[in-house]
């Protein structure tokens, strides 16, 4: 199956360019229990300006869910090689993406292995580890006991789950209707997959891979996010090379949806700053 049928590929060219100009690709892709339709906040506010790729995971939204491979999306480098593969079938790079939560790191993961399809990465509330390690002195913001409570939630109840923890990702409590929306995200999400991915995130740990990046990164962090708080975006300023931080003044996890002109005026400047 081809890719852009397979992960559900959708392209919006530039508005404002015209035809004869090439305008900078903007790939944008979605975090855990989400779908491309996640960004149609904060997407359309680059469209005058950039031309656009939005995509589901495999296993999400509107993808293929027969190819979901629980051996190989096991490991985030299955996502990040997907990524790749929309780029190339989109025509190529170098492009800016940007990621939000783990697909931020699926992302970080795809530049790594193939840095020159990427001129730009823009990492929103993303965490290289979740799980406290006391030995190295690292806060995840949760201890591996919370995870396995986590996991074995969703083994027990995914509906039920989904329901109660959705709402607390969303944050933004006055904005109700967004929780709405990703409650019904994340039970349109087969509870299988859902399960397996989020054990495929919550257990990950991509700490040691920081300091081989070499794209210029923006970090936007919220400042009260219990799933990537802001001591976790301080230690990836620290340890990613070329990146930057910028905190949103924001309740929850999804900047995007929650905050977007916030997001937008942080990620335009950033990108201004690159001249891209």
């Amino acid at each position: 199956m081809r890719i852009e049928d397979r992960n559900n590929v959708r392209i919006r060219e530039c508005s404002a360019v015209p035809p004869r100009h090439a305008a900078t690709t903007m790939v944008f892709m979605h975090g855990f229990g989400c779908d491309q339709t996640m960004w149609r906040y904060l997407e359309p506010l680059f469209r005058p300006h950039y031309r656009t790729v939005l995509f589901d995971l495999v296993g999400s939204g509107a993808s293929d869910l027969g190819a979901y491979d629980f051996e190989s999306y096991a490991r985030l480098d299955a996502h990040g090689a997907d990524l790749r593969r929309v780029i190339h079938a989109v025509g190529g790079g170098p492009v800016i993406c940007v990621g939000h939560s783990v697909s931020a790191m699926s992302a970080l993961l795809a530049t790594i292995a193939e840095p020159e399809l990427f001129a730009a990465q823009v990492m929103l509330a993303p965490s290289p580890c979740y799980v406290d390690d006391a030995a190295a002195g690292y806060r995840g913001g949760f201890s591996r006991a919370d995870i396995d409570d986590l996991l074995d939630a969703m083994d027990s109840n995914y509906l039920g789950w989904s329901a109660g923890m959705a709402p607390a990702i969303m944050g933004a409590p006055d904005q109700p209707v967004l929780a709405g929306d990703l409650v019904s995200s994340f039970c349109r999400t087969d509870p299988a997959i859902a399960r397996h991915f989020a054990q495929a995130t919550f257990l990950s740990d991509h700490r040691a891979v920081l300091p081989h990046n070499s794209i210029p990164a923006l970090i936007v962090q919220c400042s009260d996010d219990f799933i990537a708080p802001p001591f976790v975006g301080e230690y990836l300023r620290e340890m990613l090379p070329h990146s930057s931080l910028h905190v949103v003044d924001n309740v929850g996890h999804c900047p995007h949806m929650s905050a977007p002109d916030a997001s937008y005026r942080a990620v335009r400047h950033f990108l201004d700053g690159l001249h891209l």
